[in-house]
């Protein structure tokens, strides 16, 4: 059976956020897989592509969940065969504590979260995005700060994880790309920097709007 050759963009962290402004961004060109765990989000985000002349497919899910992942790729594969972008803005923000008072809990999740599932797509997706797909993921270097603990370490590891699969990969594909988006007023920043003034703060459309270039490059 002959597949359409769509491109595809799978984006794990899609409700909202810089993950909603990069599908969005992406719809004129790629058909949009938005993973979340938000089905409302989720559902406002695939108006706004629908408005726009885009296509996307929903995928509420839970990225820790293995069965769901491996669902998914399979039926992303059933599909379309291929994929030609995948865009990792998930990720968990455990609250602000000293390192001596992270709680087991918190740290869990971040780890299940942000290291632990990250992992298991990497295994899922690189079939998928085969020699020439691309993946990219975002950084966000605050690994070491007071109070970052939980998330600064293990959002650390998840980009440490990244770099290896991106040096891995060099000659053989599929292309891996690691970009810094500036501070954006999202729902995770609020967690960290609760009374800052965000109209100073660069939104996610105009993120989305900066990286775009370097995504598709």
């Amino acid at each position: 059976m002959t597949r359409p050759m769509t491109q595809t963009a799978l984006i794990t962290g899609a409700s909202r956020g810089l993950g909603a402004a990069l599908a969005k961004a992406l719809a004129p060109t790629h058909h949009i897989i938005a993973v979340g765990r938000t089905v409302g989000a989720l559902e406002e985000l695939d108006d706004a592509i629908q408005a726009a002349g885009g296509q996307a497919t929903l995928a509420p899910m839970d990225i820790t969940v293995d069965e769901a992942m491996q669902q998914l790729c399979r039926s992303i594969y059933d599909r379309w065969g291929h994929l030609d972008l995948w865009l990792h803005p998930a990720i968990h923000a455990a609250p602000l504590a000293p390192a001596g008072h992270i709680g087991p809990k918190d740290l869990a999740k971040s780890i299940s979260i942000n290291l632990e599932a990250t992992s298991r797509l990497i295994r899922y997706v690189t079939p998928l995005l085969q020699d020439k797909g691309r993946a990219v993921f975002f950084d966000d270097p605050r690994g070491g700060s007071q109070f970052f603990g939980a998330y600064g370490a293990t959002k650390a590891a998840q980009i440490a994880l990244a770099r290896s699969w991106q040096a891995e990969t060099t000659k053989t594909g599929p292309k891996v790309d690691i970009l810094q988006p500036a501070p954006m007023p999202t729902a995770t920043r609020a967690r960290f920097y609760p009374g800052e003034d965000r109209a100073k703060l660069s939104t996610p459309e105009a993120e989305a709007e900066r990286l775009i270039p370097a995504i598709l490059g």
